[in-house]
């Protein structure tokens, strides 16, 4: 649960998942809604899919990268639980 928190600490990764909320994304189509460099984003993205936020799939020569909805929703519920 640490890893997942500490993924989730960063403003930079919160964003991504707010990118990736809406479609599956390269890294180079996420990197290009930030200002940091592409090895960045990729160390963004392999903190995110480490703590099991972020998911990959090869298509060609591409990497597309994807939201774990259930890993999130599972999050969610966990955090409205606590309020109980």
């Amino acid at each position: 649960m640490n890893a997942l928190f500490k993924s989730l600490n960063d403003p930079t990764r919160r964003e991504i998942l707010q990118l990736l909320k809406k479609s599956d994304l390269t890294a180079g189509q996420i990197a290009d809604h930030f200002s940091i460099s592409k090895p960045s984003i990729s160390h963004h993205l392999e903190i995110l899919k480490r703590a099991g936020l972020v998911s990959s799939r090869k298509e060609g020569q591409y990497r597309y990268y994807s939201i774990n909805t259930s890993l999130v929703e599972d999050l969610l519920q966990w955090v409205l639980d606590l309020k109980k």
